[in-house]
């Protein structure tokens, strides 16, 4: 029989990450302690879940949460990149005093979250996800999820409809096919491209990816503030980061995607060109009515962080709304 799963007490330190050590002055780990103290000054606490069997044994989750959610959670799901506390740290305010209770995991092999097992695919993701919500006692909740955690947050709505009420896919190109790299839809042209560009080991990549995701890039990246970043925020676990990229897009095909049953409501950057535009209307002809695009202008794949009040004011919106208002296909 499975073990129960269990959570150690909110407010407990997360199991360290191994980083390489930084230099005496790191300007990116000053920032995750920034942001870490953002997510404490709201009454959010870091805690980890272990989970049993059915989910990966050794298999554990880190957490930022209220220790008692007791309004309408809301489960923030980040993309690649660093851990969660970089992508929502600036979210919390207007979501809390909007009165929904931000629940906010770092996905496995990003920030403190970890297994042994070997699968990849964004179905455990959500497996992991979805009994990391059970062991903190939230069996219903909306899901918002940008970029690759769009992918596991939608999987979620398809697998668990009785515990998923809304969805929110923020720049999510579930809809992808492998053919479409070969065709030219993206900036790459194979999987071993694309995981060269989401797992940056060299300055040079990440201003690649700094340059396709944001449509006013900083003019000034200097190399050794891209080397410590890399250092302190990006150097674990990349072979599996790589392996979670070949699983996603190896063989995938839009045929083989669930419709899911859940309004959902999609927010696009105008110029992504990471997921371009056709995939936020592949996403909203996938799911007809049910859904919602909002596209938002000048704006890259990283509409999250460069239109952040525009994109959580659009949130708040829809997850205030009736369900019966919010399953509308209108087009803002």
């Amino acid at each position: 029989m499975a073990s129960e799963p269990t959570a150690e007490a909110p407010g407990a330190p997360p199991p360290m990450r191994r980083r390489r050590p930084p230099c005496v002055l790191s300007f990116s780990l000053a920032r995750d302690r920034f942001l870490r103290r953002r997510f404490l000054s709201v009454g959010l606490r870091p805690f980890s879940v272990r989970l049993p069997s059915p989910a990966g044994a050794g298999t554990t989750v880190h957490v930022w949460a209220q220790p008692r959610p007791a309004r309408r959670p809301v489960l923030l799901l980040h993309g690649f990149g660093a851990s969660a506390t970089w992508q929502w740290a600036s979210y919390l305010r207007s979501l809390l005093a909007a009165g929904l209770d931000p629940i906010v995991p770092d996905l496995l092999f990003f920030g403190s979250s970890c297994t042994p097992a070997l699968d990849r695919s964004e179905t455990f993701q959500a497996t992991a996800i979805k009994a990391t919500m059970d062991a903190i006692g939230v069996r219903r909740f909306d899901v918002v999820g940008v970029s690759y955690g769009g992918f596991v947050g939608y999987r979620m709505a398809a697998m668990y409809p009785e515990a998923v009420e809304r969805a929110v896919m923020v720049c999510a190109g579930v809809c992808l096919e492998e053919t479409d790299l070969a065709a030219g839809l993206f900036p790459v042209a194979g999987v071993a491209e694309a995981a060269e560009l989401l797992v940056p080991s060299r300055p040079a990549d990440v201003r690649r990816l700094v340059k396709l995701t944001f449509v006013r890039p900083p003019p000034i990246m200097p190399s050794c503030f891209l080397r410590d970043y890399i250092n302190v925020m990006g150097s674990d676990h990349n072979q599996e980061k790589t392996e979670l990229l070949h699983t996603l897009i190896n063989g995938r095909k839009l045929s083989d995607l669930p419709k899911i049953s859940q309004p959902t409501l999609i927010i696009w950057g105008e110029q992504d060109q990471v997921f371009p535009m056709e995939l936020a209307h592949r996403l909203e002809r996938h799911l007809g009515e049910n859904s919602r695009l909002v596209v938002i202008k000048n704006a890259g794949h990283a509409v999250n962080l460069e239109k952040a009040k525009e994109v959580c004011k659009n949130i708040i919106e829809y997850l205030r709304e009736p369900v019966s208002n919010a399953s509308c296909g209108e087009k803002v």
